[in-house]
C-alpha cells in the first residue's frame, strides 16, 4: 500500500472517494456533461443529501477508462466528529484496490489518511492460507502543503501496533517476549527502555505484584519507558502506567472456561500506552512521559496467592485477598507508587482492563474513567472529542471506600458487586495520594467481539489517539 499527497488529479483513477456535507452536495468539475448527467440522476434517485452514515457509489466511462464515483455522508459541517470521518472514509476505502484519490475538502487531511490505513488492516499473521491482497495506491488530496500525512500514519500505526499486541495469543506475548518488543520498539523510535527483573522487582517491594506473578511459569518483568521530550523542564513529568496480564486465568479463583478464553488481551492497558508512547516519541512531542508496566501472568499452582491471605505493598498497606481474580488491580498499585515516588511524575494516568462491571454499565463503546483532579478529566474530555473516542466520568465519593475495607488488613482487593468498576479504580486511588490522577477501564472498549465502526474484530487500539492529544495539547 502507497499514500501519498497531490496537488492535483490530472491522472485517471480506478476510484474517486469524495466527502460530502449534509446539503453540500456538489459534482466534481472534472466531469464532463454526460457524466454529470448520470451522477446527478443518481443523487436524485438515492435522494442523497450527505446525511451522515449515507454514500452513493457509481461506476463510469470517464476519458476512456471504467472508474467508480463514491460520495460519502458526513452530515452537518458544523457537528462534523473525527470518528464519523474516519469511519465514514473506512467503510468505502475497505472494499476498494488499485490506483485511488481521497478527496479531503472539508475534513482532516490526518484523519483520511488514518482511515487508508485502517481500511487495510488485517490480522492474519496466523492463517495458512490468506486471502490475496491487491496493491492499491492512495492519493490523497490536498489544497496545501501539510505534514498531517506524517501524523496520520504515525497515528494508525501506533492504533495497529497496539492491535497486533492485543490480539497476539499468551504464548507468543508473556511479560519477557513483551518486555523484549518494548526495547526494540524503544530502539526504533527513540524512547529509553528499562526492564526491571525477578530480582530488582523484590528489592522494591513489590509484593502486590509479585503475589499475582508468583504461580506463574512465566516470570514477571516491570518495564519503564521514558520520552523525554523536554529537556528544559527536567522536573515536569507525565506518567502512564498500563495493565500487563499477559494472561489471567483468575488464578485460584478460577474463571469458567467461557471466560478465560480471551484473556489474552488482558494486557490491553499495556498495549495501549506502548502504542501512545511510540507515536509520542515519533511525533517528538515536546513532553517528559515515563511510562510503566507491571507484566506478568495470574496463573494457578501449588504457590498461587490465594483468598484470605494477607498480603503487602509498595506503598505499604495490608491488602486482604478476596477473590484472586480481582488481579490487575494489585499489580497497579505497586505499578503506581513506583511511577510516583521512584520517577517522581507530577500526574499519572492508569489504563486498564479492569472490570467487566464497566461493560454492565457502558458497554463496548465508551470507557470509563475516574479522576481526583477535575483539570486533568477536562483536558482528558477535550482530547477524547479530539479523537473520537468515548469517555465517562464515574464517580468516586467517599462513601464507596466503606465497600473494599477489611476487618483484618487496611484493605481488600474487591468491594463486592455493587458498584465494581468505582470501588476498583477507587482501590487504586489509595496509593496515589495527593498526585492528580486519572484511572481509565477499557475492559469494554480495548477489544470487539465483532466488528463495528472502523474496528474490527479483535483489539481496537482505543485510547491510543486519546492520549496522544492529551499529552500534545496539554
Amino acid at each position: 500500500m502507497n499514500i501519498k499527497l497531490v496537488k492535483d488529479f490530472s491522472k485517471i483513477y480506478d476510484a474517486y472517494v469524495m466527502p460530502k456535507f449534509e446539503g453540500e452536495v456538489h459534482i466534481y468539475d472534472g466531469l464532463n456533461d454526460e457524466e454529470r448527467i448520470v451522477l446527478e440522476k443518481l443523487i436524485e434517485k438515492k435522494e442523497f443529501t450527505g446525511k451522515k452514515q449515507t454514500s452513493i457509489s457509481c461506476e463510469l466511462m470517464h476519458k476512456g477508462k471504467l472508474v467508480n464515483i463514491t460520495y460519502i455522508g458526513l452530515g452537518k459541517r458544523e457537528k462534523l466528529k473525527a470518528y464519523d470521518v474516519i469511519e465514514g472514509f473506512y467503510k468505502e476505502l475497505k472494499n476498494l484496490d488499485g490506483d485511488i484519490l481521497v478527496g479531503t475538502h472539508g475534513v482532516e487531511v490526518s484523519q483520511a489518511v488514518e482511515a487508508v490505513h485502517y481500511a487495510k488492516y488485517d490480522f492474519d499473521k496466523y492463517k495458512t492460507e490468506k486471502k490475496e491482497k491487491k496493491e492499491s495506491n492512495f492519493d490523497i488530496f490536498v489544497e496545501e502543503e501539510t505534514d498531517a500525512i506524517c501524523e496520520g500514519t504515525v497515528l494508525a500505526e501506533s492504533v495497529m501496533l497496539t492491535r497486533d499486541l492485543v490480539n497476539e495469543p499468551a504464548n507468543v506475548i508473556f511479560p519477557e517476549s513483551l518486555a523484549h518488543e518494548v526495547k526494540v520498539l524503544g530502539e526504533k523510535y527513540e524512547f529509553e527502555v528499562e526492564i526491571f527483573d525477578e530480582e530488582k522487582i523484590t528489592e522494591l517491594k513489590m509484593e502486590a505484584f509479585l503475589s499475582v506473578a508468583r504461580a506463574a511459569e512465566k516470570r514477571p518483568k516491570f518495564i519503564v519507558m521514558r520520552h523525554l521530550g523536554d529537556p528544559s523542564n527536567p522536573t515536569e513529568i507525565h506518567g502512564l502506567v498500563g495493565k500487563g496480564l499477559t494472561y489471567d486465568t483468575g488464578g485460584l479463583s478460577l474463571k469458567p472456561s467461557a471466560g478465560m478464553s480471551n484473556m489474552k488481551t488482558d494486557m490491553g492497558g499495556a498495549a495501549t500506552v506502548i502504542g501512545a508512547m511510540c507515536a509520542l516519541s515519533r511525533m517528538k512531542v515536546k513532553k517528559n512521559i515515563v511510562t510503566v508496566v507491571a507484566a506478568c501472568e495470574n496463573s494457578i499452582g501449588g504457590n498461587a496467592y490465594r483468598p484470605g491471605d494477607i498480603i503487602g505493598s509498595m506503598g505499604g498497606k495490608t491488602i486482604e485477598v478476596d477473590n484472586t481474580d480481582a488481579e490487575g488491580r494489585l499489580t497497579l498499585i505497586d505499578a503506581v507508587h513506583y511511577i510516583i515516588n521512584h520517577e517522581n511524575v507530577k500526574e499519572v494516568i492508569d489504563v486498564a482492563t479492569l472490570t467487566g462491571a464497566v461493560l454492565v454499565a457502558l458497554g463496548m463503546s465508551t470507557t470509563g474513567v475516574l479522576a481526583n483532579n477535575d483539570e486533568m478529566y477536562k483536558e482528558l474530555e477535550k482530547a477524547s472529542e479530539t479523537a473520537g473516542e468515548r469517555v465517562w466520568r464515574l464517580p468516586n465519593f467517599p462513601e464507596y471506600k466503606e465497600l473494599y475495607k477489611s476487618k483484618i488488613a487496611d484493605l481488600k482487593n474487591t468491594g463486592g458487586r455493587f458498584a465494581g468498576s468505582i470501588t476498583a479504580g477507587m482501590f487504586i486511588e489509595e496509593f496515589v495520594g495527593d498526585t492528580p490522577w486519572m484511572h481509565l477501564d477499557i475492559a469494554g472498549t480495548s477489544c470487539a467481539d465483532a466488528p463495528y465502526g472502523y474496528y474490527t474484530h479483535g483489539g481496537t487500539g482505543q485510547i491510543v489517539r486519546t492520549l496522544y492529544n492529551y499529552y500534545v495539547k496539554k
